[in-house]
């Protein structure tokens, strides 16, 4: 029965990589495979015979000669454990995609517009790649790549150069969401899985990080692409709110605040999301009923709850197929978890993979082992991959193990356009080709990956 729940986990995972050969939405595979592992597990207890106590992080002693009740009802106690705790994450990031659309309901970003005030290209060049960097450590790396490439549909007429800020917005965006317990989903799990502290996070990715985004971005100014004054677009500006700036700072801020509710409460973080959320909402309620007008072309919307609620609308406009996707390989990724594979896998890789320079902990995983991460998440969705890592690894809180995978999952995936939200994003955006982003932007994100981690293995001693 585990072959058979591997195989489907295997089949279900190639149609999510697959999602644009196959023309399936990546949600619809991973809904299927999660259901179908979880019914396998239930329907071959029996036979199974190690069962992982996700609680505890170690493996059911005597699992095999328990009774059929006992092993049923502790498969129930482990999903409704690992369905609280993706729940966490759900709840978490559906405020955080809330506050970002109250803040675009008031046409917040377009302030962030205003900061362009250069036409030299290598200017652009860099001042987009640290928006795009403290962006995405605010609002998201997903989040903060469709703001900026919209920003930049609006001024850089030249698609050829503009597809080419876009490859680098992608690098930057991802660099900037390691750091943060906010910038990516991957992150964020291990945040609220409590794996990584606020502060260790920043301190120990954030050099890292910096590195893996201006090494690109420094070695990218040199070409010739980048060379002379950008001919930038002029266009009508619409009716901008008074009320644009004064969101945007607040929305974001009210983010900024979630980690800081979490560290003085000690409550899971989607329970401060959730003030955050509200506080915003109240002033999006009472500025919209200041008598604002969406200046946005979707204003003529017939739902009239959009033009009395910004709140409706907002939630009205939330990605939902990417909520249902974390769900379904989330809890996929709990059944193999479950059964005790991914424990066995990790123990596989200590003793099998070679050391190659200093020991991240005790047990001897080593530093190529997590590279090697950030390799597969550029081919393989990085969410799986973390989801994966919680399982085998039973490392401390800020062991240095934990801080290593949020950076390599986070930035490695910048090496194919298909190996990060960001990067799909912007393939959807600006209809940029596979094999385009492989030969020009690919070999930027591999030189400041491998250089953001000699970065983190050399600095991690200071923490």
């Amino acid at each position: 029965m585990e072959a058979a729940i591997i195989l489907v986990f295997v089949i279900g995972y190639l149609a999510i990589t697959l999602e644009h050969n196959l023309k399936i939405d990546k949600l619809i595979p991973a809904l299927v495979m999660m259901a179908i592992c979880w019914a396998l597990i239930a329907l071959g207890l029996e036979s199974f015979p190690n069962w992982f106590d996700s609680a505890r992080h170690s493996l059911v002693e005597g699992f095999a000669g328990f009774a059929p009740e006992e092993k049923m009802h502790l498969m129930e106690e482990t999903l409704l454990h690992h369905l609280g705790k993706t729940a966490e994450i759900l709840v978490f990031l559906l405020g955080a995609m809330t506050i970002v659309e109250i803040i675009d309901y008031f046409d917040g970003f377009s302030t962030i517009k205003d900061f362009v005030k250069t036409k030299k290209k290598t200017k652009i060049l860099w001042l987009f790649g640290f928006l795009a960097f403290v962006l995405s450590a605010i609002i998201d790396n997903l989040t903060a790549t469709i703001v900026l490439i919209s920003i930049l549909q609006k001024i850089v007429k030249d698609r050829e150069i503009r597809i080419w800020y876009a490859g680098l917005i992608i690098i930057a965006a991802n660099a900037g969401g390691a750091w943060s317990p906010i910038g990516d989903v991957t992150t964020t799990m291990l945040w609220i899985g409590k794996k990584v502290s606020t502060g260790h996070l920043m301190g120990y990715l954030l050099l890292p990080s910096f590195v893996c985004m201006a090494v690109p971005t420094f070695i990218a100014s040199f070409l010739p692409i980048f060379k002379g004054d950008l001919e930038i677009e002029q266009v009508e500006e619409k009716k901008k709110s008074k009320y644009s700036a004064i969101m945007l700072y607040l929305g974001l801020g009210a983010i900024v605040f979630v980690p800081i509710f979490k560290t003085v409460t000690h409550l899971p973080p989607y329970v401060g999301m959730m003030l955050s959320l509200g506080i915003v909402a109240v002033f999006a309620e009472v500025y919209s009923n200041s008598k604002f007008s969406i200046s946005n072309a979707d204003s003529t919307e017939s739902d009239s709850h959009a033009h009395h609620s910004p709140v409706h609308h907002s939630l009205s406009k939330i990605e939902l197929p990417s909520i249902l996707f974390f769900l379904g390989i989330l809890m996929a990724v709990a059944a193999m978890e479950s059964l005790g594979i991914l424990f066995g896998f990790a123990e596989s890789l200590k003793d099998g993979m070679p050391l190659l320079g200093t020991e991240l902990h005790h047990e001897g995983v080593s530093d190529l082992v997590m590279i090697l991460l950030g390799v597969g998440s550029a081919v393989i969705d990085n969410v799986p991959l973390v989801a994966a890592s919680l399982g085998m690894f039973s490392e401390p809180m800020d062991n240095e193990l934990w801080h290593f995978v949020a950076f390599s999952a986070g930035t490695g995936g910048s090496m194919l356009i298909i190996g990060s939200a960001a990067g799909v994003v912007a393939m959807g955006m600006e209809k940029i080709d596979f094999f385009w982003y492989l030969k020009k932007i690919s070999w930027l994100a591999l030189v400041g990956f491998l250089l953001g981690c000699a970065t983190f293995m050399v600095t991690r001693t200071w923490f």
